[in-house]
């Protein structure tokens, strides 16, 4: 019996859903999923210009795993740009190194707060506008 995969470290949530191909909307395109720690993995390598060592490092896992998320990844995006399919960004093995909130009407991210009920920018006062992105 193979032994249990350790959960990723996400250190901060892409502030978007996915991504769809301009001119094609989204009901009439496939998509692909992409999880959590892949995005994570091109965000640390790519957008932040880490070394893999340094990636591997920041989300807890070997260099041989993340080289394989982050091989993964790309091969989603290339499948999405190629063939014009959108990406939706979600579920996978991953634990977020806080709380994270999303508001449901700017999507602005909020950490750190305990149980917060606005995120103070919107100009409604709808106390179940937030929703915790941890459950």
């Amino acid at each position: 019996m193979p032994r249990p995969h350790k959960k990723r470290k996400v250190n901060h949530p892409p502030k978007m859903l996915g991504f769809k191909p301009f001119g094609i909307r989204f009901c009439d395109t496939e998509h692909v999923d992409m999880q959590y720690e892949e995005y994570e993995a091109v965000k640390l390598v790519i957008y932040d210009n880490l070394s893999q060592d340094a990636a591997a490092e920041k989300m807890e896992v070997s260099r041989p795993t993340l080289t394989r998320i982050y091989n993964s990844a790309l091969k989603k995006i290339a499948q999405g740009f190629v063939e014009g399919k959108s990406i939706v960004i979600k579920g996978g093995n991953f634990e977020f190194e806080k709380d994270w909130y999303k508001c449901k009407t700017c999507f602005k991210l909020i950490d750190g707060v305990t149980n917060p009920t606005t995120c103070g920018d919107c100009p409604t006062n709808d106390k179940d506008e937030l929703v915790n992105l941890n459950e």
